[in-house]
């Protein structure tokens, strides 16, 4: 990244994070510091820990993900996120939404018309 970039990644991280979320969790439920890992590895998607949990509370209690409770090998239970029905078609509406979106981002940047 270049200087100046950090500045811009938490807009654009505020209105495509809990997307991301939701897509992680399309295929398998999943444990918080697992999202955490995989959204963080690269430092773009999620700065830090202390953002995703309450993103997570957030989706909960619109009825995107729902949670449960699971033992682990390594430590005390675990609670699991998964999608709902609501959380699917969140997912579904914003992946159609996106193409369009990024399409005239990208258009524009490069100096064309969208």
């Amino acid at each position: 990244m270049e200087p100046g970039d950090s500045a811009i990644l938490p807009h654009l991280r505020r209105g495509a994070l809990e997307h991301c979320v939701l897509a992680l969790l399309e295929s398998e439920a999943r444990y918080g510091l697992d999202i955490a890992r995989r959204l963080g590895d690269d430092g773009v998607l999620l700065a830090g820990e202390g953002t995703l949990y309450p993103l997570l509370a957030r989706l909960r209690k619109q009825g995107l993900v729902e949670t449960t409770w699971a033992e682990s090998t390594s430590g005390p239970p675990r609670r699991y996120y998964s999608l709902t029905a609501e959380g699917r078609t969140a997912l579904a509406s914003f992946q159609r939404t996106w193409k369009t979106f990024r399409d005239a981002v990208d258009a524009t940047l490069q100096g064309g018309h969208p």
